[in-house]
């Protein structure tokens, strides 16, 4: 019986490790199809991880671009439209994604847990619209531009208090390598 139980216990251990995998299906610097029609250098949903993120201090760098443009806008309560911040934060995405021709971009609208999961996602896809074509008319082509809601579904925090919902009530822009032609 004991060395059932040490037996499954490794499977249980492997069985969750290969559940934590976030490769698992993908690959890493594999040049898989980034969705945009180039390699992604990355993983294969065609967003950039860790590894080559580059330096935070390099202008150049997706790094810069999330740690010191701000790679998020939020919303209030209900609604989709820009506040002065959020305007603020996407003129310096402009201006980076301008300097940075060979990055194309996901926005990810998102939603905090209140309403329905339907009324969520229209409201994720409404966030992340309005910042495509904010991002648009500062004269980044549509061809980089890509949208997709999450509505409720990935929380930054989970809580049933206004500061989790502050959090999750946004739009963010994640970068990946390529382009549509």
């Amino acid at each position: 019986m004991k060395l059932t139980s040490k037996a499954l216990l490794i499977l249980a251990t492997l069985a969750l490790a290969a559940c934590n995998n976030p490769r698992a299906g993908g690959t890493f610097g594999g040049g898989g199809d980034d969705g945009f029609g180039g390699t992604n250098g990355g993983w294969s949903d065609g967003s950039i991880q860790s590894g080559a993120l580059g330096d935070p201090n390099d202008p150049n760098s997706v790094a810069h671009f999330q740690q010191r443009i701000g790679d998020r806008v939020f919303f209030t309560t209900d609604s989709s439209s820009l506040s002065d911040e959020g305007r603020s934060v996407l003129n310096a995405q402009a201006r980076w994604l301008t300097n940075n021709p060979q990055y194309a971009i996901v926005i990810e609208g998102h939603a905090d847990e209140r309403g329905t999961r339907e009324y969520n996602v229209a409201l994720g896809e409404r966030r992340a619209n309005t910042v495509m074509q904010y991002l648009a008319s500062q004269g980044i082509s549509s061809s980089r531009l890509r949208t997709v809601s999450y509505g409720k579904e990935r929380p930054v925090e989970a809580c049933a208090a206004q500061r989790c919902w502050d959090l999750n009530r946004r739009a963010v822009t994640v970068v990946s390598l390529g382009r549509t032609s």
